[in-house]
């Protein structure tokens, strides 16, 4: 026991042991610390995949909404599957 307490007051002064436990309050218990900007990191490339699918959904449906405008043949498509609507002389049988 005597060669360690020799040991610790030879290599480890009290700055020393003041800086390494302010460095640790630092990265792990502070507000800012590097486990917290890991996962607010993880969480903006999560809220980034997000955004491009809603990106690519509203590209997706304003194609849509601009080709019903333009093209009857589209039109006509989206009605008779989506709203299941059907020509007077027509019989329409629905699977699922």
């Amino acid at each position: 026991m005597k060669s360690f307490y020799a040991w610790c007051r030879r290599y480890l002064s009290l700055t020393l042991l003041a800086s390494v436990v302010v460095g640790a309050l630092v990265l792990f218990f502070n507000e800012n610390s590097l486990l917290r900007s890991m996962e607010q990191e993880r969480q903006i490339e999560d809220l980034e995949a997000r955004i491009k699918d809603a990106t690519d959904t509203l590209v997706y449906y304003r194609d849509l909404n601009r080709s019903l405008n333009t093209d009857r043949e589209t039109l006509e498509k989206i009605v008779r599957e989506q709203h299941h609507m059907q020509h007077p002389d027509e019989d329409v049988y629905i699977f699922e």
